[in-house]
């Protein structure tokens, strides 16, 4: 009778455990197939195998390939380094940031400063000090006013020639310090129009130049009216220059009139007597 009843103990016990191994079974297969139900498929794109700055001409050392979701690929990535080897960046980029065709200049456009000029315009370069450049914070992708002050009809004159000019490059660096810290040099390159530039080269012949940071998101035209060293100095505005007055020429006075004539005769001499009109 025991013998009989573990028989079916184990009878049920075998059931039980065929169940739940099945049970397990089927989760994991369902699992298995979850995920290749839900598998992303990948494309090879090219990015910075680490950080690029503006100017420089890429080679392949410089390129990696990495998988990136097929369905949501940059447009204007590559697939190829080679697409990308011998082409200059007109934009720094960062490590792994994807390598984009608006990002780079055109194969015969060469590489360095000029990649980031864009068409129409001009870079101009100025002699700065450590106070013109504003102690050495005005750097690569600030954006300054320029001033200038010289001589003029009134005297010593300064005036804002330029607003809103975006600084290219401090010295021979194009990019700024990734710490912030001010850069001096002997020159600041400008990112100006050409009559722009016309303006800065008089500007530097004939005066002293000043430049002014401002915050790159500020964009109101300000426009300030000059300021006269007769105003700063003497508290009053300088003196209008005297007009020229014309002189009139004074008619010539007129002739004296003629005198009279008169003949007179003594016995037998005549005499001619004048008298005043």
């Amino acid at each position: 009778m025991n013998r009989d009843r573990m028989l079916i103990g184990l009878g049920l016990a075998l059931v039980v455990a065929f169940l739940a191994s099945r049970y397990v079974y089927m989760q994991l297969r369902q699992a298995r197939t979850g995920v290749r139900e839900n598998a992303v498929t990948t494309s090879q794109v090219v990015v910075a195998a680490g950080p690029l700055k503006l100017g420089q001409s890429l080679v392949p050392d410089d390129l990696k390939l990495v998988g990136w979701p097929s369905d949501q690929v940059p447009k204007g990535s590559f697939s190829r380094k080679e697409d990308c080897v011998g082409r200059a960046l007109i934009a720094p980029v960062v490590e792994n940031e994807c390598i984009l065709d608006q990002k780079l200049a055109p194969r015969e456009g060469g590489a360095g400063l000029g990649v980031a000029i864009p068409p129409g315009m001009r870079a101009v370069s100025v002699g700065v000090d450590d106070v013109v450049a504003v102690a050495g914070f005005v750097t690569p992708g600030t954006v300054v006013d320029v001033m200038v002050t010289g001589g003029g009809a009134g005297g010593t004159v300064t005036r804002t020639i330029l607003e809103h000019v975006r600084v290219l490059a401090v010295g021979q660096q194009m990019e700024p310090d990734i710490n912030g810290k001010p850069q001096t040099a002997p020159v600041v390159t400008l990112l100006v129009t050409p009559e722009e530039a016309e303006k800065v080269a008089l500007a530097t012949s004939n005066g002293k130049i000043h430049l002014m940071l401002r915050n790159t998101t500020d964009k109101a035209d300000v426009n300030p009216p000059p300021t006269y060293g007769s105003a700063m100095f003497m508290g009053s505005v300088p003196a209008a220059p005297p007009k020229v007055v014309a002189k009139v020429a004074q008619k010539a006075p007129p002739p004296p009139p003629a005198p009279y004539t008169i003949e007179v005769i003594r016995g037998g001499k005549v005499e001619t007597q004048q008298f005043p009109n």
